[in-house]
C-alpha cells in the first residue's frame, strides 16, 4: 500500500464532491483524466449510460446541476485502495417534475496517477418523494 498516494487520491474526492456541491464544472473536471468514463447509474445499458470523453462527462454534470439546481452529495465516507476508490454518499435533490429525491448511493473509481479514469455510480432506486 503507497499511502502517500492513497492520502492524494482521498485529497482528489474530497476535492471532486466539494465541486459537485459547488457545481463548479471547471474544478470537477480538474479532478479527471482527459480521457474519463462515467457510467451514470440511469440508463439503457447493464453499465448505465456510458459518457466518454471529457467534454461530454462535463456536459452530463451540467445537465444534471440545470435539471435540478439543488442537488448535492453529501459524502458518508471515502476510501482508497491502490488504484480503485470508493465514495460512499446521500443524493439529495428536488426533481424536476418536484418531489424529493433522497437516495443511498456508492462511486466506484479507477486512478491514472493522481487523476480519476473512470467513475461508475450505483445509487438505491426510490420513488420520488411528495415535498413536506
Amino acid at each position: 500500500m503507497n499511502t502517500t498516494n492513497d492520502q492524494v487520491r482521498l485529497s482528489l474526492l474530497d476535492s471532486l464532491f466539494k465541486a459537485f456541491n459547488r457545481h463548479d464544472a471547471d474544478a470537477v473536471m480538474a479532478c479527471f483524466d482527459p480521457s474519463i468514463i462515467f457510467d451514470a447509474a440511469v440508463g439503457p445499458d447493464a453499465v448505465g449510460r456510458r459518457i466518454a470523453g471529457a467534454e461530454a462527462v462535463r456536459a452530463a454534470f451540467v445537465a444534471t446541476w440545470t435539471a435540478m439546481p439543488d442537488v448535492q452529495w453529501l459524502v458518508r465516507r471515502h476510501t482508497v485502495f491502490g488504484d480503485r476508490g470508493i465514495t460512499e454518499w446521500l443524493f439529495t435533490a428536488t426533481a424536476p417534475q418536484g418531489g424529493r429525491i433522497d437516495v443511498e448511493g456508492v462511486d466506484l473509481f479507477d486512478f491514472t496517477g493522481a487523476l480519476i479514469i473512470s467513475k461508475s455510480a450505483f445509487r438505491k432506486e426510490r420513488p420520488i418523494q411528495p415535498v413536506q
